[in-house]
Parts: structure tokens; C-alpha cells; sequence
């Protein structure tokens, strides 16, 4: 879908802006800016503990990605405000989807080529004779 929205967008001479997949849009209040730390998807209408804003939950998501895109575009905006300092979460527990492990080599399910495999094996082998070396 994002693929043929940059290219239909290209084609017609418009900006497409994609919004991070992370950026807590539904959490955040599209009046006052305020993010909730949660807000479980079968809860349909946010409500806002700071200013009491009470609106459907799809609506507030849009108004803060209509705000994100005006920010992008002139450099304002409620939601997302770019200026604004991020805040680090500690081991990015937001974020459910899995990152690939270094030194997997891309492969799928940690696969290696056969000669890595064969080192591997190798190596145990040492380290089992060793360990049944008598002392």
C-alpha cells in the first residue's frame, strides 16, 4: 500500500509523508498533546486525563497524523513535533516486532553455511576434549 501511495504520489507531484511506525498517534490527545502510557485496543473512545477531551479513537489518531503532516510540511504541529526531544524507552519495550540478530548472517532461523557449521563443530570438539583431559 505505501509503495503504491509514493508512486501515485510521485507521478501527481506530491509530497508523501509516512508517519513512524512507532509514533503513539491513537495515545496521544490531538487537543492538549498529552500520551497516555496505555491504551488497549478493545478501548474504542480516548479519553484524555488531562484536558478531558472525550472523541472517537480513530479520529484522534487522525488529527494527530493531520498535525504531523502540517508539522512536516510548515514546522508546527500538536503531535510529533519534531523540535520536541525524544524520550528513550529502555530496551525499546514499545516495539513487538523482532530485530535480527548480529552475527546471523541474514539467514532465515539462524541458518549458516555448511563450512561455518563444520568450524563450529570443530570447535566443540576441543573444548569437550579438553574438558576431559585428566589433571
Amino acid at each position: 500500500m505505501r509503495r503504491q501511495l509514493i508512486h501515485k504520489g510521485r507521478r501527481n507531484l506530491c509530497t508523501t509523508i509516512v508517519a513512524n511506525r512507532w509514533s503513539p498517534t491513537s495515545k496521544t490527545c490531538s487537543d492538549c498533546g498529552a500520551v497516555k502510557a496505555k491504551l488497549p485496543l478493545h478501548v474504542r473512545v480516548f479519553t484524555c486525563d488531562t484536558c478531558g477531551l472525550v472523541l472517537d479513537r480513530d479520529e484522534n489518531a487522525a488529527r494527530n497524523l493531520l498535525a504531523l503532516a502540517a508539522n512536516c510540511t510548515t514546522g508546527t504541529g500538536v503531535a510529533g513535533d519534531q523540535d520536541t526531544p525524544r524520550v528513550s524507552k529502555p530496551r525499546e519495550a514499545d516495539r513487538k516486532t523482532r530485530r535480527q540478530r548480529p552475527g546471523r548472517g541474514g539467514r532465515a532461523g539462524g541458518a549458516s553455511l555448511p563450512h561455518l557449521r563444520q568450524k563450529e563443530t570443530g570447535d566443540r570438539r576441543q573444548d569437550t576434549e579438553a574438558r576431559h583431559a585428566p589433571r
